[in-house]
């Protein structure tokens, strides 16, 4: 799988959505910005790392840091995976002295660590490119952006595939979240309806 490293370009309160955070990545090397809504905790905890500013209670970002520093562990990417119905999935990989590994979490938070750790935002390439607008660093969408945007060619099939909605439908069983279950069932059949 093909990525782009990110980097953060703003953080706003949304006008629209009462509580909730839009967080803008964009590309290191490119112009294309992921605006991501986000929680108000993670928002918090991103302004005062991007500020700079310190406080007198520890963040929980800050605190997982401390204890998987104390085990020798570290964060080392968090990438953006794949989006469904406009949720964006994420992982971090981490390790230790002996393995690798990764889990997965919200886009929120992967961003919050990769602060934490001072590790790089990845991701997945085919994501970028589906979701991803043109767009200056203070937000604002110039016309000739605007026309790009409307006319960019995006490809819905490819961010998440058949078999990525069977992975997810096997573990929204297995955690008995059987409403998701559902839904990500019937998106499969419809998927493959529209392959025949």
């Amino acid at each position: 799988m093909k990525s782009k490293e990110l980097k953060i370009v703003g953080l706003s309160y949304s006008k629209t959505q009462n509580g909730q955070f839009i967080l803008v990545l964009g590309e290191k090397r490119g112009s294309l910005k992921l605006p991501i809504i986000i929680k108000e905790n993670e928002a918090q905890y991103l302004a005062l790392k991007l500020e700079n500013i310190k406080t007198t209670k520890t963040p929980i970002f800050d605190l997982v840091k401390s204890m998987t520093d104390a085990l020798s562990a570290d964060v080392f990417q968090v990438t953006i995976t794949h989006v469904l119905e406009g949720v964006f999935y994420s992982k971090v990989s981490m390790s230790n002295m002996i393995d690798e590994f990764e889990f997965g979490c919200s886009i929120g938070d992967a961003v919050c660590i990769s602060l934490a750790y001072g590790c790089p935002i990845y991701c997945n390439s085919e994501v970028l490119n589906l979701t991803g607008i043109l767009m200056d660093d203070e937000g604002n969408i110039d016309e000739e952006q605007h026309e790009k945007n409307i006319k960019q060619d995006r490809d819905y099939k490819s961010v998440l595939s058949i078999g990525d909605l069977e992975k997810l439908l096997d573990k929204a069983i297995e955690n008995e979240e059987y409403e998701i279950a559902s839904q990500i069932r019937d998106r499969i059949t419809e998927l493959k309806e529209n392959i025949k």
